[in-house]
């Protein structure tokens, strides 16, 4: 499980628009080994680089990436 609490849709988003990952990845300014550790949130990518994706996917920023908090157990009062 990530610890960063982020996940995505990006292996979907792109195999709807029949995208390679290099394709991607050529788009987008990084390697294809970027692409696999993104889409395996195995890596939460930059800012930039996000905004990258979803603006070549052609979508908003939070339908290709998700956050979900840590959720913080409280003790009893």
């Amino acid at each position: 499980m990530s610890s960063t609490h982020i996940t995505n849709t990006l292996r979907d988003l792109r195999a709807a628009r029949s995208m390679t990952q290099q394709d991607l990845a050529d788009l987008i300014g990084v390697t294809r080994q970027t692409v696999i550790a993104i889409e395996g949130d195995k890596y939460s990518p930059s800012l930039e680089t996000a905004f990258r994706i979803a603006h070549v996917l052609s979508v908003p920023l939070d339908q290709v990436f998700q956050y979900d908090p840590p959720r913080v157990r409280r003790k009893p009062a």
